[in-house]
């Protein structure tokens, strides 16, 4: 009885809270279930006039997106290409081409641990997630023989694409972050003279200054904080977390593989990054950053103005990267009174 009073007395006191800070509470909110994520809009002011009409704007955005570039949908541009390009150059639109590119660009910043073509490898630890037990050495390099970017042919004159040998291409890995930079193109054009924050999975974007706040579940719990990310703007790009691990012979694996090997990447539980901006394109998925691991991975974040990251590895623990110009703080897992009177 008392923790209920306690608890109840908390919530009001957090409501209070956010009556007096003038509006830390989203006056609209509407959610939505694309490309497999939960996807959210929230408005906040005491006036959001137009924020239902630019949630579906957006929300119809990403659908299209999903659908189009989707790798399992039969009549997607991507089941076309993949159905028809090891035998014939297949026509494509600049949308596709330009994914495509980029793809391309983080199979080699990578050396190939970052590929979309990783698709033969997929079933094999779909059924070990099912089975809890290893994939067959044997049926990994069976698969990793099917597999390579390299074999991938761009004719971007005539906006066209083949394969030299059988391969299936999946652009999934780099569809979240394609769906911000749509987002963002709309709410430029829209202009809401509020503050607008999207999400999509465990990825945060927000349009307009204030003070943002992105919690980071801790990756080894289903109920822990692990800190959170305070910015003015930008966006936050996140790999990993505990929900989306597998348990295989009483071990957790990452469901980020390394294409080099076939295997789970190692000794890693989550990536978090903060990115300034989304105007310019200057950001990277964050699972191309995983692959490379965490030296790799905060060296090439480091030359990116403004940056700040969060690496934890396979125990939990945490390494932050921070850049001298960037304008995000840290702060660590707070006590329940605090997360309650903060929300």
């Amino acid at each position: 009885m008392k923790k209920t009073v306690l608890l109840i007395s908390v919530l009001a006191l957090s409501a209070a809270g956010c009556s007096k800070r003038g509006g830390s509470t989203a006056t609209f909110s509407q959610k939505a279930y694309i490309m497999n994520s939960s996807a959210q809009l929230r408005a906040y002011g005491p006036d959001t006039p137009g924020a239902k009409e630019l949630a579906d704007e957006i929300f119809a955005e990403w659908d299209r997106i999903s659908g189009e570039f989707s790798y399992t949908d039969a009549y997607s541009l991507t089941t076309l290409v993949n159905k028809k390009a090891a035998n014939e150059w297949v026509p494509v639109t600049d949308e596709f081409l330009r994914l495509l590119q980029i793809g391309l660009d983080y199979y080699k910043l990578t050396d190939g641990a970052f590929d979309i073509t990783f698709a033969p490898l997929w079933p094999l630890w779909k059924e070990a997630a099912g089975s809890k037990k290893l994939p067959a050495k044997e049926d990994i390099e069976k698969a990793l023989q099917n597999i390579g970017s390299k074999y991938i042919q761009v004719d971007p004159v005539k906006k066209m694409v083949r394969f030299s040998q059988p391969v299936e291409i999946n652009l999934g890995g780099l569809l979240r972050g394609y769906c911000f930079e749509r987002a963002y193109q709309i709410l430029k054009e829209r202009a809401p003279a509020y503050p607008v924050q999207l999400r999509l999975g465990g990825n945060m974007l927000v349009y307009g200054k204030r003070q943002w706040k992105y919690r980071m579940p801790d990756p080894l719990s289903r109920v822990k904080i692990l800190g959170m990310f305070a910015f003015e703007e930008g966006m936050v790009m996140a790999s990993s977390g505990r929900d989306v691990f597998v348990e295989i012979e009483g071990k957790l694996y990452s469901h980020i593989l390394d294409l080099r090997t076939g295997y789970p990447i190692k000794d890693f539980s989550a990536l978090t990054i903060y990115y300034p901006g989304i105007e310019d394109q200057n950001f990277m998925a964050s699972a191309a950053l995983a692959v490379m691991g965490k030296e790799k991975a905060f060296k090439l974040l480091s030359g990116m103005k403004g940056t700040a990251a969060v690496w934890v590895d396979a125990e939990g623990r945490k390494s932050f990267l921070f850049n001298e110009a960037s304008k995000a703080k840290w702060e660590d897992d707070k006590n329940l009174m605090d997360r309650l009177l903060d929300r």
